[in-house]
């Protein structure tokens, strides 16, 4: 869905991004992930042309965005920002409507589609006539997507979408925007500096520094195949949680004891990572979890049956 051949970036003397080269499949979430300086805000910045590239080519759908006018390639891409981008002089309903003006939508429409928004966000019709200094952090930063989603453009580009929130909202969010349908249909590029929401929200991870791609993989190829000592020393003092975000009970399957039980539909899918698993312990009445792979494949688990199966898989990774 986009691709990014050998782009380049440089501001007078200063390499900013440094010929890297990287693809996002369709309906896939990149993270570029790295320190302040290291070049990811300005990478997504070039692939909707906010800055121009010194060299390289960047395609979307097969087509070089240079080839088309900002105007129109921006239309076709959703952009969130860190600070939600909103503006203060609005209400809520004339901030989402801003793209569906451009694109000409009778009014009936642009309505109709806030409103399926707001529903998905969680947020009531109340709050449109709001303006963003009447809102929460968290509520205008779901009005921010929702400004971005409104024209269901096929790809969305999120810098530092959820820095500005504090720990609670910012894992509220990280839960929503996980579930929400909106999202799973898109090809996303996100940018941010935390490690722990790259490893939550990420399908791959391009780990930057001084303008390069030092790893892209999964979270488990950057945890458990690091290229260098620079992987692994960025990682390493959150690593035990980033391995419970990058394990998924799928990984652990064959590990796991043979027992079955009949599903009661209480189960859980053996797509959850481990934390949420262990959050399931932690919340759970019951002392097991039952975990369906398919509809023959079912498994019930308990903590110490799930926490050897994680150790073992660990020791087949070398870790």
């Amino acid at each position: 869905m986009i691709k990014v051949d050998k782009v380049s970036k440089q501001f007078n003397k200063v390499k900013a991004v440094d010929a890297i080269s990287f693809e996002v499949q369709e309906q896939e979430n990149l993270i570029l992930l790295g320190t302040s300086g290291c070049g990811k805000t300005t990478t997504l910045k070039m692939i909707n042309r906010l800055i121009e590239p010194t060299s390289g080519n960047i395609f979307i759908n097969g087509k070089n965005v240079t080839s088309q006018q900002p105007e129109n390639l921006r239309r076709e891409i959703g952009y969130v920002l860190q600070n939600n981008g909103l503006f203060p002089h609005y209400t809520v309903a004339e901030n989402i409507a801003i793209v569906p003006q451009l694109l000409k939508w009778d009014k009936k429409k642009t309505e109709k589609r806030t409103a399926e928004l707001m529903e998905k966000l969680h947020l009531g019709a109340d709050y449109l006539n709001a303006y963003p200094n009447e809102l929460s952090g968290g509520q205008q930063q779901r009005i921010g997507l929702a400004r971005a989603l409104v024209s269901d453009p096929p790809v969305l580009l999120m810098d530092e979408p959820f820095g500005a929130l504090d720990n609670v909202t910012r894992a509220n969010i990280h839960k929503e925007f996980k579930a929400l349908d909106e999202l799973t249909r898109k090809t996303i590029i996100m940018v941010t500096h935390d490690v722990q929401e790259a490893f939550e929200l990420g399908n791959r991870i391009c780990l930057m520094d001084k303008g390069k791609i030092v790893q892209s993989g999964t979270p488990a190829d950057l945890l458990f195949n690091p290229a260098n000592e620079f992987v692994e020393s960025f990682l390493k003092d959150q690593r035990l949680h980033l391995e419970f975000k990058a394990i998924k009970i799928t990984d652990l399957w064959d590990l796991l004891p043979d027992k079955q039980k009949q599903s009661n539909g209480n189960s859980l899918s053996a797509d959850i990572d481990l934390w949420t698993a262990l959050e399931n312990f932690r919340y759970a009445k019951s002392e097991t979890l039952t975990i369906s792979k398919s509809e023959n494949e079912i498994k019930t688990i308990d903590f110490e049956q799930l926490m050897s199966a994680f150790n073992r898989y660990k020791n087949k990774q070398g870790a």
